[in-house]
């Protein structure tokens, strides 16, 4: 069943078996005269402190071979989701360096989806309150609807 008051779906997903989920949901979403935006967001790559002597003045470094390896992963994941989505009228792939909720609140802005669809990741309790949850960050910031899939994968 397709809900074509939605016609630009953007899909929030990671490389972690509860995005397979996401895409199902996405999938059952999607008409003929529907628009997806897969969008992945790696977290910015820590500085590497291994051999690093801070008395001695050596500061951490970065390594941009390693980001750029990263991004270069999640848009093969991507591509290989896009192709999965045949019945949408047309298929964007968004690859992003950067802090989660922003990335994913600034492209359904610029892209003007008209619904996001996410995962939850699952936490709770004492994990929850230390790290948040990037959905219900995203839910209380979005200017579209939010479908979020529970993270529970089973």
């Amino acid at each position: 069943m397709a809900y074509s008051k939605f016609q630009r779906i953007l899909v929030a997903v990671d490389d972690s078996p509860c995005s397979h989920k996401v895409i199902e949901y996405a999938q059952d979403l999607v008409s003929d005269n529907t628009s997806i935006a897969l969008i992945t967001v790696i977290p910015p790559t820590s500085p590497a402190s291994y051999g690093v002597d801070p008395l001695l003045g050596q500061q951490p470094i970065v390594v941009p071979e390693v980001s750029e390896i990263q991004l270069q992963t999640a848009q093969d994941y991507l591509d290989r989701l896009a192709d999965s989505f045949t019945s949408a009228k047309e298929v964007f792939t968004f690859s992003k360096v950067g802090n989660i909720r922003e990335e994913i609140l600034e492209q359904c802005e610029e892209w003007s989806a008209d619904l996001l669809v996410m995962g939850s990741n699952g936490r709770s309790g004492f994990d929850l309150f230390i790290s948040g949850s990037v959905s219900e960050s995203v839910i209380r910031k979005s200017h579209c609807p939010v479908l979020v899939i529970p993270g529970k994968c089973d």
